[in-house]
């Protein structure tokens, strides 16, 4: 009988122990002569067996054997448990089971010796597996019925492993060593070699970009949050620095990495996650670029140190517990190897702070003398609607201005090339369904920019390595502030071409509709005049500076392309791009500003009696009050719910606007474009009105 237990308790059930796969391992109740206290010995120990039996049972299904796979081979997508981490997991089950078989082959050697020796000796034998077993089982029942995949195998077994058993730890503890050995693995082939060797979708490192959350209810989306009508939604976009049409945007960004946050196991931090990212995406780049025969003989970005980190990586392995300091320590380790060679490539070998004055020249006006010329040059090409032929004139207009104020590089101008899309944006993308919607079949036709300079935008073919940092995303963004301060320096040059108009008439006889035209003239000069000051200096070259400083300070890569995020996020939020009011009530003030323009410009003669009613259209308040328009302590959440007004009403609303928001992060930017417009007090004075 004891050799029969002993047969049981290693899986091989029989006459005498039966098993049952709902009850598992018990000795038969048709025994006559066994005492109960004996059955109940007897059953206990059995349930050891029934452990056993239902580990060996997990583990021979889930090690892969080939022909447990033949099976499956027409069943590609079949749901079920299975990876290389579940193999690993079994693997170390297996190991632990070892010490359980060792102990039964002693016992069997011990009967074998003295055959007198009774079942209790058994029990007091396998006892150190009673508290073990049961453990141990909750986590395979746990992976088995939550079909815990890959990674989330590490997060399992650890947290069952943080108990206060010290042979359950130990042996789970165990089993977690043996499953980081495939995290190793991968780490090694990720970080060393740019490879991603997750065929099953297991490693916290995935292709593609990352899953966004769960998509917002209508009332976070529209909740008014009282910063001057500014909605959740509005101050999340310019919290995430998101444009205001972000998600219309053409130009993906090249990121094909991201992290599987729901993989990633508690114990290792977010921070060292994304450190892993950055340097295997780092890598692949760097490989697939020295790939080709023009760079065969390029230096490892990784300095030739693949050998030595490879070796830290096995060290790492052998260790019995995972230690967080060590692995962070090695992952900081490569990332600094990493980020230093990269700041060598960019700003030393592709002269990063050369690239960033151009970028600043041309998309941000820097160069203000040839955007000057290139206005009056392109003026009469781009005030009515593209054709196209209007792209090629406009880039003609763009290389004679460049030579008019003798910027002849041959090397820089042909990199810079102005489009102008013709066919503007679709109307379905405008009002169309957001965040994932499926959009409608049918394709309505795309409306035509009104103007060339609606549709007026720049590329710049960006060289190898700088592509990482100036991605199609970036350089759209860089578009979208390139457009907006090119219309407010139109409409200065406008303006400034008005005054010179009122200096020709100045020595004749003035009437009342003049003095009230240049009267106005005066206000909206004041106003832009202060607006691309306020841009110029208060935002952009204050921020370029301090990225230039964040850049020399610095040795890692990481650190200038959060520098650089970081500035230009901050040129679209500043700016106001970003916050919907003040970008829509600054644009509509631009808008009457090149009415005015255009009303006064063609002729230095008087205005007849049309052309009075016109002006004084562009001036007056119409007859609804203010209060339809703005409350003292708010702004309209729907800016363009507002109809065009006249250039009092549309300064009383930025006025408004600028000294109603009491959001601290975004009143200081506020604060200062309104230090601008009313820095001796007269903006307040006229009571936030101007044109009168």
């Amino acid at each position: 009988m004891i050799h029969e237990l002993l047969l049981a308790l290693s899986g091989y059930p029989g006459t005498i122990f039966t098993w049952n796969k709902r009850t598992g391992l018990q000795v038969s109740q048709e025994l006559p002569f066994l005492h109960p206290s004996e059955a109940s010995v007897l059953n206990r120990i059995c349930k050891l067996g029934s452990d056993y039996i239902r580990f060996t049972e997990f583990i021979e299904q889930h090690t892969g054997h080939v022909h447990q796979q033949e099976h499956h081979t027409n069943q590609p997508n079949q749901v079920g448990l299975h990876g290389i981490y579940l193999r690993a997991f079994c693997t170390g089950l297996d190991s632990m089971l070892q010490p359980y078989r060792q102990a039964l082959l002693e016992l069997e050697q011990e009967f074998l010796g003295d055959p007198h020796l009774t079942i209790s000796h058994v029990n007091y034998k396998l006892d150190q597996f009673q508290l073990l077993f049961p453990s141990v089982m909750l986590v395979v029942e746990t992976i088995r019925s939550q079909k815990i995949h890959g990674c989330q195998i590490l997060e399992t077994v650890y947290k069952h492993s943080c108990g206060g058993l010290p042979p359950v730890r130990t042996a789970l503890e165990k089993i977690l060593a043996v499953c980081h050995g495939v995290m190793y693995k991968q780490l090694a082939a990720w970080m060393l070699h740019g490879l991603l060797l997750d065929q099953s979708e297991e490693f916290f490192v995935k292709q593609g970009p990352s899953a966004g959350g769960p998509a917002s209810s209508q009332e976070e989306e529209e909740e008014d949050l009282g910063l001057g009508g500014l909605s959740g939604k509005q101050l999340r976009e310019l919290q995430d620095l998101r444009l205001v049409e972000e998600e219309n945007m053409l130009a993906p960004s090249l990121q094909q990495f991201s992290l599987r946050t729901e993989m990633l196991p508690s114990y290792i931090p977010i921070r060292v996650a994304e450190k892993i990212l950055f340097v295997g995406e780092s890598v692949q780049m760097f490989e697939n670029h020295t790939h080709g025969p023009s760079r065969a003989g390029s230096i490892s970005i990784l300095k030739h140190q693949e050998d030595t980190f490879a070796a830290e990586l096995h060290r790492l392995k052998q260790q019995p517990l995972f230690s967080l300091v060590d692995f962070e320590d090695l992952i900081d380790r490569i990332r600094s190897t990493v980020a230093e060679h990269l700041w060598t490539l960019m700003v030393e070998e592709a002269d990063l702070l050369e690239q960033l004055k151009i970028i600043k020249d041309f998309y941000l006006l820097g160069r203000g003398e040839l955007y000057q010329v290139f206005i009056d040059l392109a003026q009469h090409m781009l005030k009515t609607p593209p054709t196209a032929v209007t792209e090629h004139d406009v880039n003609v207009a763009f290389q004679q201005a460049a030579h008019k104020v003798l910027l002849d590089d041959d090397n820089l101008l042909p990199l810079l090339h102005l489009t102008v899309d013709c066919q503007g944006k679709d109307s379905k993308e405008t009002a169309g369904p957001r965040d994932g919607a499926t959009p409608p079949q049918d394709t309505s036709p795309r409306e035509a920019p009104p103007t060339g300079w609606a549709a007026l935008g720049l590329t710049y073919k960006v060289q190898w390595p700088l592509h990482i940092l100036f991605t199609p995303a970036v350089l759209e963004k860089y578009n979208v502030v390139f457009r907006y301060l090119l219309s407010v320096r139109r409409v200065q040059s406008q303006l400034q071409h008005c005054w010179a108009l009122q200096m020709q008439r100045k020595h004749l006889t003035s009437s009342q509709t003049d003095a009230v035209k240049w009267r106005l003239r005066n206000h909206m000069a004041f106003l832009i005049d202060n607006l691309q000051y306020y841009l110029q200096v208060d935002v952009l070259e204050s921020q370029f500076s301090q990225l230039l400083q964040q850049i020399n300070s610095t040795r890692d890569f990481e650190s200038i392309h959060l520098a650089h995020d970081h500035f230009l996020s901050n040129l679209l939020a500043q700016s106001f791009i970003l916050l919907k009011p003040v970008f829509h009530c600054l644009s509509e003030i631009l808008d009457l500003c090149q009415s005015f323009c255009a009303l006064v410009s063609p002729s230095v003669a008087p205005l007849d009696e049309r052309g009075a009613a016109q002006l004084d259209l562009l001036v007056k308040v119409q007859r609804a009050t203010l209060s339809d328009v703005v409350r003292s302590d708010d702004v309209p959440s729907d800016p363009n719910s507002l109809k065009p007004q006249g250039f009092k009403r549309q300064s009383f609303l930025l006025f408004k606007i600028l000294s109603s928001v009491k959001n601290h992060q975004i009143n200081s930017d506020l604060a200062r474009l309104l230090l601008r417009l009313d820095y001796n007090k007269y903006y307040t004075q006229a009571g936030g009105t101007l044109g009168r």
